[in-house]
């Protein structure tokens, strides 16, 4: 028989408590994060793709500058370039120009009406304010195509300071 002593201390049953259940669930942890990273490569890999690295270094705002000194616009030419789409035609509902019939209720709203109905948009028609046109020029070619059917609007002037 041998003198040793067989009795365990709590620091021995702790060490052993601990290698027997930490130790495998850190080895299946990193199992599950091999085969999620080997099945799904693109999370990995796609973060120094250009495209990737160009949508996280992309510009918070943008700044558009216009020519300020441009000529104004007609309402005419506003109404070639922005409204005739649908107003020409009469898409989506839109009144057709000249239509004394289809704008008379219109214009008898008021040129005030018609030009908030074209800044902020109704019914199909989406909002013309803040695009390639300063909010004037759309009165102008709203004054432009109330006229055509018979409306009595003044064209409006260029706001100074403009």
């Amino acid at each position: 028989m041998s003198n040793h002593d067989q009795s365990t201390s709590t620091s021995q049953v702790f060490s052993s408590t601990m290698k027997a259940f930490v130790l495998p669930v850190v080895v299946v942890l990193g199992l599950i994060a091999y085969l999620a990273a080997s099945l799904r490569p693109d999370v990995v890999t796609s973060s120094n793709e250009p495209e990737a690295i160009a949508a996280r270094i992309q510009k918070v705002g943008a700044v558009e500058i216009k020519d300020a000194n441009r000529a104004a616009r007609s309402g005419e030419e506003v109404y070639k370039a922005q409204c005739s789409a649908c107003h020409a035609t009469g898409a989506a509902g839109a009144p057709k120009f000249g239509d004394a019939g289809a704008w008379g209720a219109r214009i008898g709203k008021g040129y005030d009406a018609l030009l908030t109905s074209a800044l902020k948009g109704k019914g199909n028609m989406g909002p013309q304010g803040g695009g390639d046109f300063e909010d004037y020029e759309i009165g102008r070619g709203v004054a432009y195509m109330a006229n055509a059917a018979g409306g009595k609007f003044a064209e409006p002037k260029k706001p100074e300071g403009k």
